[in-house]
């Protein structure tokens, strides 16, 4: 539909190599300002870099993160992404201590900051630290466009805490509000159409003629919905 092509053609993420994961070992989670993999021979820092993000490629709300490193170019010395199963996956103790509900993204921040904070949950605090962080850098994807905040509110409020509904198999089922995939979908349909009339009727991207936090919000979200909606679209043929 109209919404999902205008996503597809308004963001266009670079290609960003460089960041490599292949670490083995035993993670510790230590006081110390970085954490530590514990190997047969030494301790070792997990990175070295000054932020780690915890993220998997299967996590649109991940995405959100990655899209403004890779707009904003950040190096590997600056944010390394590792998969969370480097601490023993999402329900292990050492990642439940930097995201206490299990949930990625997650950030871990290795260098000193103002705000005394060592580590990061969910993805839209996360993007708001880096773009403050990194404002000098890349674009600034418009963190008090209010077009783009109310666009990134709903989507986080009204998608995200249904799009299982896209996935998950019936024996999951009641999703929030909703007893059935048919009518969670129904109401996940209805909320990229209310999305859809927030979005400025100018520009490329979602508010306008610069890339946004709704973009990179949305964005990845609606990968999920065009390749999954049509699996349960009653309307078209099977």
């Amino acid at each position: 539909g109209l919404f999902t092509t205008l996503l597809l053609s308004a963001i266009d993420i670079p290609n960003v190599s460089g960041f490599s994961t292949a670490r083995r070992g035993i993670i510790t989670v230590t006081t110390t300002s970085k954490l530590t993999m514990s190997s047969s021979e030494a301790e070792t820092p997990l990175s070295n870099s000054d932020h780690i993000l915890f993220d998997m490629p299967v996590s649109n709300n991940g995405a959100r993160v990655r899209a403004i490193l890779y707009y904003k170019q950040l190096s590997q010395q600056q944010v390394e992404i590792i998969s969370p199963m480097k601490l023993g996956g999402l329900k292990s103790e050492e990642f439940l201590a930097l995201s206490p509900q299990g949930l990625m993204p997650a950030l871990t921040i290795q260098k000193e900051h103002d705000s005394g904070m060592k580590h990061l949950s969910e993805s839209d605090t996360i993007a708001r630290y880096l773009l403050a962080e990194y404002a000098g850098t890349g674009p600034s994807f418009q963190p008090d466009n209010p077009r783009s905040n109310q666009i990134c509110r709903w989507h986080d409020v009204y998608l995200t805490t249904i799009q299982g509904c896209l996935y998950k198999p019936a024996s999951r089922f009641p999703i929030g509000d909703y007893a059935d995939r048919k009518s969670a979908i129904s109401a996940f349909q209805k909320q990229l159409n209310t999305i859809e009339g927030f979005m400025s009727d100018e520009g490329m991207y979602l508010c306008g003629d610069d890339v946004s936090l709704a973009d990179a919000a949305l964005f990845p979200t609606c990968i999920f919905a065009n390749y999954m909606l049509p699996k349960f679209d009653d309307s078209q043929p099977p």
